[in-house]
């Protein structure tokens, strides 16, 4: 199986408040998950600082409160190729 590219890193970012499946097509390419203490967890990739960027834009423009952001390591836990 192929590896991603280098530059790609998978993100955590917890939101407040519900956020539905209906936003994952809004999101494209991450997953959401509702934390039982109502909030919702974003998981997925970013391929450089400029998509991070972007991904924040679209949560301030949905007016709802970043908790935290995070970036997670790959499954595999190796970086290299």
């Amino acid at each position: 199986m192929p590896h991603p590219p280098a530059d790609l890193v998978s993100y955590e970012i917890r939101l407040q408040g519900r956020l539905d499946d209906r936003w994952g097509t809004w999101f494209d390419g991450f997953q959401l998950s509702a934390g039982s203490d109502g909030t919702t967890t974003l998981t997925g990739p970013v391929t450089d600082q400029a998509a991070l960027h972007g991904l924040l834009r679209r949560i301030g423009d949905l007016g709802v409160t970043l908790i935290s952001i995070n970036a997670t390591l790959p499954s595999n836990g190796d970086f290299d190729e």
